[in-house]
């Protein structure tokens, strides 16, 4: 797919997705017109890549993470540097906090709606 239809499926903006590939987050193959193709798998890839920089990951740690994203069942373990695991560990504490409190906010919101009456 071209990269305006990527753009279109993802909600991430074209320059956006050319960042990422400059970054080699994301990878496309060049037509003979020079045009961006990217495979249907590429829609998860931003998906991933969004998700963990929405999470304060640095697009530099995520490079390192792809083998990780691409195959979660690699018998290999990564090795990486320790601040970047003490920068993903503090991360995923923040992520913790967010979850409790988007779930918290979740419940409540259930809460509400099985007490309330709706009219029209």
């Amino acid at each position: 797919m071209r990269i305006g239809e990527l753009a279109a499926r993802t909600g991430v903006s074209t320059r956006l997705l050319r960042y990422y590939e400059q970054q080699g987050l994301i990878a496309s193959e060049r037509e003979a017109n020079g045009y961006r193709d990217y495979p249907e798998s590429a829609i998860e890839r931003v998906s991933q890549v969004r998700g963990l920089i929405e999470a304060g990951i640095p697009t530099g740690v995520i490079y390192d993470m792809l083998p990780c994203l691409a195959n979660t069942s690699s018998p290999t373990a990564p090795v990486i540097m320790q601040d970047v695991a003490d920068t993903l560990a503090e991360r995923r504490a923040q992520l913790d906090q967010r979850i409790g409190c988007l779930t918290r906010n979740r419940d409540a919101i259930t809460a509400y709606l099985a007490r309330a009456t709706v009219t029209n």
